[in-house]
């Protein structure tokens, strides 16, 4: 037989695809090519495979060897098709049979010893395979916990291609996959480390319970970082759903653990001011890779010293944060991800920087404004609450009573609160209140009475508030009665919002 047929999975962008991979072998001046839109590192796989054939202790055929990857018209990248090329080539050469493989789905790279080394997006892989139909797979061991999350799939590993030949001409097994060991218990930085910081706490509490943007502004060591870094300690645990999203973007980043399980804890990215904006946002030549904000997704994205970035890397996030998704377009196609994330930045109010606070600060109007004034209008405005802290006092730091309230505290109040909302926006698919349009907000049956928004009526008309602004206040005003235990918002709960949204909180401590 001198054609063959098996099964693989390639990435395109955050989505798998099944991929059929053809070898054809014929008469002719003995070479292999690749069709079907391959990159570089999938061009490459013809010396990797005929090493790792001919290491394995089999004959590489000295004919016309065709490989044809479908559909040819979707562009393939990376390594994981290696395995796949190397048993279709095989199969075609009547070197094994190939029915054993029959409806199963290979992925895997090749060393030149016959070695099958893991790839990056197993996850997204095999969930496409399983979607197409596809019940059986077959993924290196250092994949095989990763594969085994997505369910009604059958998952074997295979550490080189002498086993898994061995296998299909039924001399040989394959591997079962790791035990997964329990997950362990969440740990991190907890809300009762902060020293004071009441207003910072409660606006930490209000972003957790509506999925809100924040802007902490203060003086150093005034707890602006201890409160982002602690904000995931709040959020409940990924569902179903949205942990294999997350787990899926961070197996295509190649930062998954080792064990593979299913990512439960809201991610938390913290990129460096330095950071360029493909770093930020995803990009690279040719396979496009997800950025910090896509990393990001279902969790927490913060930005330490936010005027120090690039003014361009920064206004890149202006229309992720409004879509919840990152489309980079390149000359071979459009690529999209996930971005659905909470951005959290923090800043000094100047370049001076005084611990002790504004009234010991230097720096002329000016260059405060200059300073500042590289957090653009447009991207402030999307961003919910404006937090500013005071310098945190001996009597705080140095406080012999009861330690400050823990994260499991705070986050039992976000989880119901959170509940609350999801269950007043279940028919229509939102999870938080800033998930909600505002158009939905300004008409019956939500729209609020005229004298419990008129605060937000004069603003607007003054020109202090925009009509982004009145909307982000109005779901601000929603998750304030969540957290309260109210069905709807209050004259007191939109006028906190507003205070909240213009940084004019004044320390209010929560129920």
């Amino acid at each position: 037989m001198s054609y063959a047929r098996v099964l693989c999975a390639g990435l395109l962008g955050v989505a798998g695809h099944l991929v059929e991979v053809e070898a054809d072998l014929s008469n002719g001046l003995p070479t292999l090519l690749l069709t079907g839109l391959p990159d570089t590192a999938l061009n490459e796989a013809r010396d990797r495979v005929r090493a790792a054939i001919v290491n394995s202790g089999r004959d590489w055929p000295n004919r016309r060897i065709t490989v044809n990857l479908l559909p040819a018209a979707l562009p393939k990248h990376g390594s994981g098709f290696d395995l796949a090329i190397a048993v279709a080539v095989l199969a075609g050469a009547g070197e094994l049979p190939a029915t054993r493989l029959d409806g199963v789905a290979l992925i895997g790279e090749l060393g030149l010893d016959g070695t099958v080394r893991p790839v990056r997006g197993v996850l997204p892989m095999v969930a496409a395979a399983a979607q197409a139909g596809i019940s059986r797979v077959i993924v290196p061991v250092a994949n095989a916990c990763e594969a085994t999350v997505v369910p009604g799939v059958t998952v074997r590993a295979v550490d080189t291609l002498h086993r898994l030949v061995e296998f299909a001409q039924g001399s040989g097994t394959l591997l079962d996959p790791p035990a997964v060991p329990p997950a362990p218990p969440p740990a991190g930085p907890d809300l009762a480390d902060l020293a004071g910081q009441e207003i910072g706490r409660y606006a930490l509490e209000i972003a957790a319970a509506g999925g809100h943007h924040l802007a902490l502004f203060g003086p150093p060591g005034a707890g602006k970082t201890m409160l982002a870094e602690r904000l995931p300690s709040i959020l409940p645990e990924l569902d179903d759903e949205a942990a294999l999203e997350v787990t899926a973007l961070q197996s295509i980043a190649g930062v998954l653990p080792a064990d593979g399980r299913l990512v439960r804890r809201p991610p938390f990215q913290a990129p460096h001011h330095s950071s360029s904006l493909a770093a930020l946002v995803g990009g690279g030549s040719g396979l496009v890779r997800p950025g910090a904000l896509s990393l990001a997704h279902r969790g927490v994205l913060f930005l330490d010293e936010v005027p120090e970035m690039s003014r361009a890397t920064l206004q890149a996030l202006r229309q992720p944060l409004e879509s919840g998704r990152v489309v980079l377009s390149r000359a071979r196609g459009t690529t999209e991800y996930p971005a659905r994330a909470q951005l959290v930045v923090a800043a000094n109010p100047c370049p001076c920087a005084s611990p002790a606070g504004d009234h010991a600060c230097h720096c002329p109007p000016t260059v405060r404004r200059r300073y500042l004034g590289r957090l653009s209008g447009p991207l402030l405005d999307r961003i919910d609450m404006r937090v500013n802290l005071l310098p945190v006092r001996a009597a705080q730091l140095m406080a012999d009573s009861a330690p400050a309230e823990p994260s499991r505290a705070v986050a039992a109040r976000v989880a119901r609160a959170r509940e609350s909302a999801a269950a007043r926006w279940a028919t229509n698919g939102w999870r938080v209140n800033a998930e909600v349009p505002g158009p939905v907000l300004r008409r019956a049956p939500w729209r609020l009475p005229a004298r419990d928004t008129a605060v937000l009526h004069g603003a607007l008309d003054r020109g202090a508030l925009s009509a982004r602004g009145y909307d982000r206040c109005l779901r601000l005003a929603w998750t304030v009665a969540d957290l309260d235990g109210r069905d709807r918002p209050s004259e007191g709960d939109v006028c906190e919002a507003y205070q909240l949204r213009m940084g004019e909180a004044a320390g209010r401590v929560p129920k």
